[in-house]
């Protein structure tokens, strides 16, 4: 029988990079980034907590930044009353959301809810600001990577209309 005691004990013991930069490290957004770029981008994240049921946001409220998932899980949703709620996107470790404000100074489109207690990594507007000051070719590096996943997700937005529209009509 193995001891879980022994397993504690030593993971994660050679590890040299933090816990917030292996979680960027699954997020497209910082794809190909080297250790002194990721460095630069742990010093600009903030760590939020939020407890099972808490808003992260909700729509309509002011757009600030973006979220990444460390710990705990998100659900993206439109409506606030139960019987009301729609499902939009069940999110968790290393998923991110919220990216659009980084973009533009509309309000949020939906709600975020932890639904489990959460430990989220915040990149923040005015954050993301100083670094394209301070670092164009890093913060460029971001904004091009951002606009990627954003053209992914659209993509995939219409490829589901698409279906949709197909179906209706058949």
């Amino acid at each position: 029988m193995k001891s879980a005691k022994w397993e504690n004990i030593f993971k994660g013991w050679n590890r040299t990079e933090s816990e917030t930069v292996l979680t960027l490290k699954q997020v497209p957004i910082f794809r190909d980034f080297s250790d002194k770029e990721f460095s630069e981008v742990e010093k600009l994240i903030h760590h939020r907590n939020y407890s099972t049921g808490e808003f992260v946001f909700k729509n309509r409220a002011p757009g600030e930044g973006m979220y990444i998932i460390m710990h705990g899980a998100v659900k993206i949703t439109i409506g606030t009353r139960a019987e009301n709620e729609n499902i939009l996107a069940e999110l968790g470790e290393g998923d991110f959301f919220g990216e659009l404000s980084l973009f533009d100074d509309e309000p949020r489109s939906a709600n975020a809810i932890a639904t489990k207690d959460s430990e989220l990594l915040g990149l923040f507007e005015q954050d993301l600001l100083t670094l394209q000051a301070r670092n164009p070719v890093l913060g460029q590096k971001i904004l091009l990577n951002l606009g990627r996943v954003l053209g992914e997700r659209l993509r995939g937005t219409n490829n589901l209309l698409i279906r949709a529209q197909a179906e209706k009509s058949e």
